[in-house]
């Protein structure tokens, strides 16, 4: 049966599939969903079976159990290694978003849900292709699935998990639908990955909060503090000041920014879409070399002393922040965060006390365009979506892609289908039905095209 028709006949299924997936809250960052990242692992193992695997099963890990699934149709061909996550973001804040987010709404040609893109909604697509390509006797590779419940918190127990199972995970390429293009018109392929580094800081000042009015302006205040310091780390420029940040980054060649630059990119649209006024970032780059190519530093949360309501004039003993940067093909996240952890603390004042605690981080990564499976996929985007995809990296970052290749020497192909207007990780959180239908298609087309 030709594929448009298979979808458009099992679209109604295709769909309560995934709303029972959407339905279960596994949000990983919350111990209280322990029970509901079980039971998504589960469901996922009966739909992976249905969807025609001859085995599947929910294996256990030093945390969040994984889902383990494949298809051996000929122990000699190919093998493509299908990763996903179950888990999925909190939606704080509840009263932001228009409807319940683990109860699907289908409006304006969208789902609307927390889940819904990121990463269910693109994890059935590739339980759909897969389904497809099985039941018409189209699938000449064999087809291994992989998918952890703790992407959205870093993935920490998906390394050991890695090299506790390298010979069931062996695999010739990795394909990953976790990722975004362009535009629902402008088809790409994301062939690059920005790492990660993490941090929380603490700052303490004197040994419990005090009067403002008795103690301001004689004793430190660890949020002012901890502003100066934050002020620091990035120079009048949009440089990063840490010493020796820059040493490992590798600078953008004049043919990689030429073809940044051929990219379509409306950057007033950009501004209006995210209601801001000027864009600011590094000196001397482009905006989409910025947010994709260049390292970056952000304050990602900030907290201490008095939120309630009406005033309080206190002092306080300590201020908080969550601190990351996004790093670049060739740094080495460890490496960048015991520079900032010796960096951030030689700027201390001696007026208070500061904790630093590495949290999650990663590496970057670079997907050759020359790889077979790179070609199937711009075969299979080109197909669904009538013109061939731009290559482009992304600002975003999937730590354990780098570690794939690492732990499993496999590369892998980031084939989203993505959108910036799907609020992943935000509020009201969608994804559009006609892309969920061309992302089946284009996954289709790319095993049938395929070969190893």
């Amino acid at each position: 049966m030709e594929v448009k028709k298979y979808i458009q006949e099992n679209e109604e299924r295709f769909l309560e599939e995934l709303f029972s997936l959407i339905r279960i809250p596994s949000i990983s960052a919350q111990s209280s969903h322990k029970d509901d990242i079980l039971a998504c692992a589960e469901r996922w193992k009966e739909l992976l079976l249905e969807a025609g695997a001859d085995r599947a099963e929910v294996m256990p890990s030093a945390g969040n159990p994984l889902v383990y699934a494949e298809k051996i149709v000929n122990p000699d061909a190919p093998t493509v290694l299908i990763y996903s996550h179950y888990d999925v973001m909190p939606v704080e804040p509840l009263d932001l978003w228009n409807s319940n987010p683990f109860e699907p709404v289908v409006k304006d040609g969208r789902i609307w849900a927390r889940g819904a893109d990121d990463d269910k909604g693109q994890a059935m697509i590739q339980a759909k292709a897969f389904e497809y390509v099985v039941r018409n006797g189209l699938l000449n590779h064999n087809v291994k699935f992989i998918f952890e419940g703790e992407e959205e918190i870093g993935s920490p127990s998906l390394n050991a998990f890695l090299g506790e199972h390298k010979e069931l995970l062996k695999a010739d390429i990795i394909l990953v639908s976790d990722t975004s293009m362009l535009g629902a018109e402008l088809p790409s392929l994301t062939t690059g990955l920005r790492g990660l580094a993490y941090w929380e800081v603490e700052v303490t000042g004197p040994n419990r909060d005090l009067h403002s009015g008795h103690f301001g302006g004689a004793v430190a205040n660890p949020i002012n503090v901890l502003c100066e310091m934050i002020a620091k780390m990035t120079d009048e420029r949009g440089k990063i000041t840490i010493p020796g940040f820059y040493d490992d980054v590798e600078e953008l060649s004049a043919e990689e920014r030429n073809m940044i630059a051929s990219i379509p990119f409306d950057e007033e649209a950009y501004k209006r879409a995210i209601e801001v006024d000027e864009l600011r970032g590094e000196e001397g780059y482009a905006t989409l070399e910025r947010n994709s190519c260049r390292p970056s530093f952000d304050v990602c949360g900030i907290w201490g002393g008095y939120t309630g309501e009406g005033a309080k004039t206190v002092l306080p003993s300590k201020a908080y922040a969550k601190l990351s940067c996004r790093l670049v093909a060739h740094q080495d996240h460890a490496k960048i965060s015991q520079m900032f952890v010796d960096y951030f603390t030689s700027i201390a004042p001696k007026s208070v006390k500061i904790k630093v605690t590495p949290m999650h981080g990663g590496e970057g990564y670079v997907c050759p365009i020359t790889l077979p499976a790179y070609k199937a996929a711009e075969k299979g985007f080109e197909k669904a979506f009538g013109q061939k995809p731009l290559a482009v990296r992304r600002g975003g970052s999937i730590p354990i892609i780098s570690d794939f290749e690492k732990i499993l020497g496999i590369k892998t192909v980031l084939m989203g289908f993505g959108l910036e207007s799907d609020a992943i990780h935000s509020p009201n959180e969608n994804f559009r039905l006609d892309i969920f239908r061309k992302g089946i298609e284009a996954v289709v087309e790319f095993h049938k095209n395929y070969k190893g």
